[in-house]
């Protein structure tokens, strides 16, 4: 390949579609090629410039959100084959630090990160260290299973069951309770749908956009409410927020049976806090936890859900865009007109 196209942001405002020149894997690296790349609120407040710069290095390819195939393997890789279906971590841990080596990867003392600190997969190739790769299939030649039926599509919502998987697991949910997932956006529905393989009695789905409802059902979820009334519906046994805003915060609290469980995922923003009713968490003996992005444990255990045929989020994609129709995705994105899923950037489509 002479050279690639990479849409690279040169700057907070400034995005456009350029050649660049084809990538080589050096040692313990390979160059993938992307397939679909999942455009994200992140990616807009990239472009905005409003993520907190010690995170982001401009000029930068985003996409965090992807799948795509092994082109290339450098030397010292021979786990990983050309041809093979994969997904990677976004965060490139140093694996020698104090939290990587309690397994903490997502608190790496060393960021970086594909999309923010060095490029991304909206590109028609990414350099990434085989370490961080998860393949969706055992290389050409190998025993193959189940995972030859992985859609790649579905694949590149990795990153988001990620997250959403690590959150679940500090919320140990238990077969027959009631769950509650307040936010309707990507994270929030592919909350309720990892949810549903822990076999709740209700799963129910709190948002404010009546147009989700649908996709929440069609994910998985029993029920859909609008946000958080001020007389819980509830209690439930656990309630994962994932909404990153004061008002859903408060609400999954209000939500907790007392004896309950609570997990926040979303971000706010720097500075924001929500009230937090101190008679009312200790009176009910509230267990409340937090979970920041995903390890690398999560990762290998999200592959293996793809690979065994547990994960099916294809309701969730509602828009499709050629890489370089961007604009539209973009601006579909930022529109938010109706049942509001994952937008896909068609990079290399498969």
């Amino acid at each position: 390949m002479a050279d690639r196209r990479a849409l690279v942001i040169a700057e907070p405002g400034v995005i456009a579609l350029q050649d660049a020149p084809a990538l080589v894997p050096g040692p313990g690296e390979v160059v993938a090629r992307p397939a679909y790349v999942g455009v994200c609120g992140t990616d807009l407040e990239l472009l905005d410039g409003v993520v907190d710069p010690a995170y982001v290095n401009y000029p930068l390819v985003p996409g965090h959100e992807w799948s795509g195939v092994i082109e290339a393997v450098g030397p010292g890789v021979t786990a990983l084959a050309p041809g093979q279906p994969i997904i990677a971590e976004g965060i490139i841990p140093d694996r020698v630090c104090a939290q990587c080596v309690r397994g903490n990867t997502n608190l790496c003392l060393t960021y970086d990160e594909i999309g923010f600190t060095r490029a991304g997969a909206a590109a028609d190739q990414l350099l990434l260290p085989a370490q961080v790769v998860h393949p969706l299939t055992a290389p050409s030649g190998a025993s193959r299973g189940s995972a030859a039926t992985v859609s790649l599509a579905d694949a590149a919502l990795a990153e988001p069951a990620a997250v959403a998987w690590r959150g679940i697991s500090r919320g140990q949910p238990r077969p027959g309770e009631r769950v509650a997932v307040v936010g309707d956006g990507t994270v929030g529905l592919i909350t309720a749908h990892l949810l549903r393989l822990y076999s709740p009695a209700d799963l129910v789905v709190f948002g404010q956009r009546p147009d989700q409802a649908g996709l929440a059902a069609e994910l998985g979820a029993t029920a859909f409410e609008l946000a958080p009334p001020a007389a819980p519906p509830g209690p439930f046994d656990l309630v994962i927020e994932a909404a990153g805003q004061p008002a859903a915060v408060e609400g999954a609290i209000a939500l907790a049976r007392r004896g309950g469980r609570v997990v926040l995922l979303g971000l706010a923003g720097n500075g924001v806090t929500a009230a937090l009713p101190i008679d009312d968490v200790v009176n009910n003996d509230l267990a409340i936890t937090a979970s920041f992005g995903y390890t690398s444990a999560a990762w290998a255990e999200v592959a293996g859900l793809f690979r065994a045929g547990k994960i099916h989020l294809a309701p969730l994609i509602t828009h499709r865009f050629p890489l370089e129709a961007f604009p539209d995705a973009y601006r579909t994105l930022r529109a938010g007109i109706g049942p509001r899923g994952k937008v896909l950037l068609e990079v290399n489509p498969r």
